[in-house]
């Protein structure tokens, strides 16, 4: 169960984070802001893309789209973004639930500096009701993130 492995992740590594559920869907960043309570920009959005021959995760605000001239200069390939069943095989979690934590497979994980403008941002939590809030740095931390500039600019 993919909330559960998040659950269980954040036990060892921030327990004193409270996964959130809400009674309707958090798929979408609109769900998930309105949900929540918070601007859409604070939704931490997971990408799943195969770089290469490689599963990678970016997570990025929620009114960001993956820039690829950025993308394709920092990593050297094209972004492809996996398909969802790819995303359930390789992060255990549905699209719509995609968080760095609790992963099924060990995978690289990249955060975008558009989730710095914010004190607190909300990463999915493994299903597509649940979610979780926390400081991006220490996403970053918990995660083994990478920091990277992937995304277009808002607007």
């Amino acid at each position: 169960m993919s909330l559960q492995t998040v659950r269980d992740f954040l036990a060892l590594h921030a327990p004193d984070i409270e996964v959130l559920e809400k009674p309707g869907s958090t798929a979408t960043v609109a769900e998930a802001a309105a949900a929540h309570g918070v601007q859409p920009a604070q939704i931490a959005k997971t990408l799943s893309l195969w770089l290469k021959e490689q599963v990678v995760l970016i997570v990025m605000g929620g009114d960001t789209r993956l820039d690829n001239r950025k993308y394709k200069e920092r990593f050297g390939a094209k972004a492809k973004m996996l398909g969802a069943d790819e995303v359930a095989y390789w992060t255990g979690h549905p699209v719509g639930g995609v968080c760095p934590f609790g992963l099924a497979h060990a995978l690289p994980v990249y955060a975008d500096v558009s989730l710095r403008r914010f004190d607190i941002v909300l990463p999915a939590a493994g299903s597509t009701r649940s979610a979780l809030r926390i400081e991006p740095e220490r996403l970053a931390r918990i995660a083994g993130a990478q920091w990277v500039d992937v995304a277009q600019a808002p607007g």
